[in-house]
């Protein structure tokens, strides 16, 4: 059996952070690992506080199991700080780590900010350069490059952008958008879209989930353009099956 990381924030709900990055991973048959990078306090109505982990317990925790084990594939998620975010880098190169997938999570479904002052410049200059994939949403990928993106032109734009900061691919999933929930790729050569009806409702979790598919098809040995597809089709069946546990927001079901 493959094995994936994730670094990921903690969510209690289990509807994001590293809790639904392990669920997606055993659902999809690889073995799931995981190194919280921050608590939070935080319901299906939104995110209450935020605590860091100490930064020298956080690349303990890491160096520990890297030691041990080393993954197939690995995604991080929320970081929160910049001096987590160094550390990440550092410890994926110090490990040779291959098939990584950066969600550079930026603000909660809620509206929450999850990065510190910083924080998103470091992502763009630490962890883009060493990633395969980077699954930024609408709202991120405006923030990294500038780019106001209302519709599939501007998606192209902002993707040439973000690939300039050295990731091999774009994708920008484009859930957020008002009229459709189009995705696209971009690997420097070919854009690729695909576009779903777009559900009603409010979700929690859907880009954790999207880029932790992802992250298990590499692992299992797929090729970039072939995980991009399986994590739409993936996500767009888990939000049909949305469960709600709780007062707020639609958890995804896979």
């Amino acid at each position: 059996m493959k094995t994936a990381l994730t670094i990921a924030g903690s969510d209690p709900t289990g509807g994001a952070g590293f809790q639904a990055d392990l669920r997606t991973f055993s659902v999809l048959g690889v073995y799931g690992i995981s190194v919280p990078s921050v608590l939070t306090a935080q319901s299906t109505e939104g995110v209450f506080r935020i605590q860091e982990i100490p930064p020298d317990f956080f690349a303990d925790q890491i160096d520990t199991l890297l030691r041990d084990i080393r993954p197939d594939a690995l995604k991080t998620g929320m970081l929160y700080s910049e001096e987590i975010i160094k550390i990440t880098a550092d410890m994926i190169q110090n490990y040779s780590l291959q098939n990584l997938v950066v969600d550079p999570v930026t603000v909660s479904s809620t509206g929450v900010l999850l990065l510190q002052e910083g924080a998103p410049d470091a992502v763009k200059k630490y962890l883009f350069p060493l990633a395969t994939v980077i699954t930024p949403n609408i709202y991120e990928a405006s923030v990294f490059t500038g780019v106001d993106i209302r519709n599939e032109s501007d998606m192209e734009k902002a993707m040439i952008k973000l690939r300039d900061y050295g990731t091999k691919t774009v994708v920008i999933t484009g859930g957020h958008m008002k009229e459709k929930a189009g995705d696209m790729l971009f690997d420097g050569e070919d854009f690729l879209y695909i576009e779903n009806e777009k559900l009603e409702g409010e979700f929690h979790g859907t880009g954790c989930i999207f880029s932790s598919v992802i992250t298990a098809c590499l692992a299992n040995g797929f090729s970039v353009k072939e995980a991009f597809i399986k994590a739409k089709e993936f996500v767009w069946n888990a939000m049909n099956r949305a469960v709600v546990p709780g007062k707020g927001l639609k958890i995804l079901n896979s």
